[in-house]
């Protein structure tokens, strides 16, 4: 099951799978997909997975285990891999809520995610070397585009999984939090990213040119937006 909430400009959408410790199933890429869907117009995007266990647990190798050809190996690679790319490239900010351990194909997906703020008692870990395997979902790309080459290929070639902390550290994990502040913590960050100026901040640092920079101001400063809060600034009592 896969569950979306929009308020505010805010889009929530988690996996809830507990009897899966919220592994990826071929049905759940679908309602990903969906959900994905619904969320369009959003100003920010949250990606979690439900309880206190587990954000993703990886693949759901129970159903993926009928998987026997390269052919079909390859074509669900695809599938959950443009998930992982929609995500990527949804067009407010993103943030991974890390409720749980992230494992796997789960920190492939954490990885899609431009912020992820952790639970202080939650790991992580591309681990699919366990398996004799690799990320398949765009996550080795995309962790080395966080860590560098080195630390990626230290880190998924090895299957080390790293606590919060650990994560925190090496850049994987923007934030962590005491469990008990988790909950309030991810949503007052998701709620400040969910205006239309951190969606232009995004495309920005995600490599945008100096002219599209500047292009990207000018379309917020002469927004209503911009002079309401402006006003409020210019009024203020002395």
């Amino acid at each position: 099951m896969v569950r979306l909430e929009i308020e505010d400009g805010l889009a929530v959408v988690t996996i809830d799978r507990p009897h899966a410790r919220n592994a990826i199933s071929l049905e759940t890429m679908d309602r990903l997909d969906e959900a994905l869907d619904g969320a369009t117009g959003a100003s920010a995007l949250v990606i979690k997975g439900a309880g206190d266990k587990a954000f993703v647990s990886g693949g759901d190798l129970k159903e993926l285990a009928a998987l026997r050809t390269e052919e079909d190996a390859a074509a669900m690679a695809r599938r959950m891999r443009g998930v992982c790319d929609r995500i990527a490239a949804f067009p407010g900010p993103v943030l991974a809520a890390l409720n749980g351990h992230a494992l796997g194909g789960g920190a492939e997906v954490a990885v899609a995610a431009d912020i992820r703020i952790a639970a202080d008692d939650v790991k992580i870990g591309f681990n699919q070397v366990a398996l004799e395997i690799m990320p398949a979902w765009g996550g080795a790309e995309r962790l080395a585009a966080l860590v560098g080459r080195s630390t990626a290929l230290l880190l998924a070639g090895t299957g080390q999984i790293l606590t919060a902390a650990e994560a925190e550290r090496d850049g994987l994990v923007q934030r962590v939090v005491p469990r008990a502040e988790f909950e309030d913590a991810w949503r007052t960050v998701a709620r400040k990213l969910a205006h239309r100026a951190a969606g232009e901040i995004k495309r920005v640092v995600s490599g945008a040119s100096p002219e599209e920079a500047v292009a990207a101001f000018a379309r917020l400063w002469v927004d209503d937006a911009h002079w309401a809060a402006a006003d409020k600034v210019m009024n203020r009592p002395k």
